[in-house]
């Protein structure tokens, strides 16, 4: 299970996706408060929260599937979607702010739907030499 590279990229990605409940995705002031320097991370609100949670659970779940693999890359795919979903309503959150700047952390919210697109595909490969041997059979 954790050797196959699949399980890996997994793994980064469910441990980079918790991390994003603390790490932050933009820095600015609010209108309303032009004073005060406000971050906005995945803990944010419930809807962010939930999604952010969601994508990590998915992912470290999804690990654990591998005797079912149609099944993991279909998971690794919604994790995926969920994760491109929680970028942009991010995104869209960062217009609620008067001035600011990504932060650095922010590559860390755009790595995991790359890590996740690795494992899928390195499901993919495994998913291939398994019916490369049935066929050998």
């Amino acid at each position: 299970m954790i050797q196959r590279i699949q399980s890996v990229w997994l793994l980064l990605a469910g441990i980079c996706a918790f991390a994003t409940l603390k790490l932050s995705f933009y820095s600015g002031s609010i209108p309303a408060t032009p004073e005060v320097y406000d971050k906005l991370n995945g803990a944010e609100n419930f809807y962010l929260m939930a999604l952010t949670i969601a994508v990590g659970v998915l992912c470290m779940v999804t690990i654990f599937l591998y005797q079912n693999r149609p099944l993991q890359i279909k998971l690794s795919f919604a994790a995926m979607l969920l994760q491109v979903l929680l970028l942009i309503l991010m995104v869209n959150k960062t217009k609620a702010f008067e001035s600011g700047t990504f932060s650095l952390t922010a590559v860390v919210y755009a790595a995991i739907p790359v890590l996740i697109f690795l494992a899928i595909k390195g499901i993919r490969a495994d998913e291939k030499i398994v019916k490369e041997s049935n066929r050998l059979r």
